[in-house]
């Protein structure tokens, strides 16, 4: 069984911006695993599908992203997960639209929603994908950068970056989380 959690925050006002990009990666993933409709559990929307003879669960959190570890906690203990099995998908403003990076642990790097996950695990061991949104203009308030929705220039690179973090979860699930940093790190190049 594995458990992908993308993060975000509830509610129309919020769809399409940045912090929400983990929200429209797991989109991506409902489209490719089946047109089901998430049931709510844990806090938040769940899916279970199968993904060749593996059980997986996609998991939107709706308890605000700097609650999220409440919501994966509930998951985490109901599925009996080791965190190798648990991947959280999240923006991040350090890396450059369409970059993406996939890590086994570490620091939640300021991403409030993976330290709340943290904290609440107890571990800096959860796996992650970091999806790169780019970086606040000069000047401008990371907040008001993370909250606002991308440019319709942008447009053709966010699409091109779902489908790139859709299939690095995949090759995470099927393949592990190595083979997953090793095709998938740095880059949003077709693969």
């Amino acid at each position: 069984m594995r458990l992908v959690v993308g993060l975000g925050n509830p509610g129309q006002q919020y769809r399409g911006t940045r912090h929400n990009i983990g929200f429209e990666v797991l989109n991506r993933l409902r489209e490719l695993l089946g047109s089901e409709r998430p049931k709510a559990k844990f806090d938040g929307e769940l899916l279970e599908a199968r993904l060749g003879s593996e059980k997986i669960a996609l998991l939107w959190p709706l308890t605000y992203m700097n609650l999220s570890g409440r919501s994966v906690r509930s998951a985490v203990d109901f599925f009996s997960l080791p965190l190798p099995n648990l991947l959280v998908v999240c923006d991040d403003f350090s890396l450059p639209l369409g970059r993406l990076r996939v890590r086994e642990s570490g620091s939640s790097g300021g991403q409030k929603g993976l330290q709340n996950i943290c904290q609440v695990l107890g571990s800096e061991a959860v796996p992650r994908l970091r999806v790169g949104i780019g970086s606040p203009p000069e000047g401008w308030d990371p907040a008001d950068f993370v909250l606002g929705k991308f440019a319709a220039g942008e447009q053709a690179e966010v699409t091109q970056l779902l489908d790139q973090a859709a299939k690095a979860v995949l090759c995470w699930a099927e393949s592990g989380i190595r083979e997953a940093m090793n095709r998938f790190n740095g880059s949003q190049a077709q693969r």
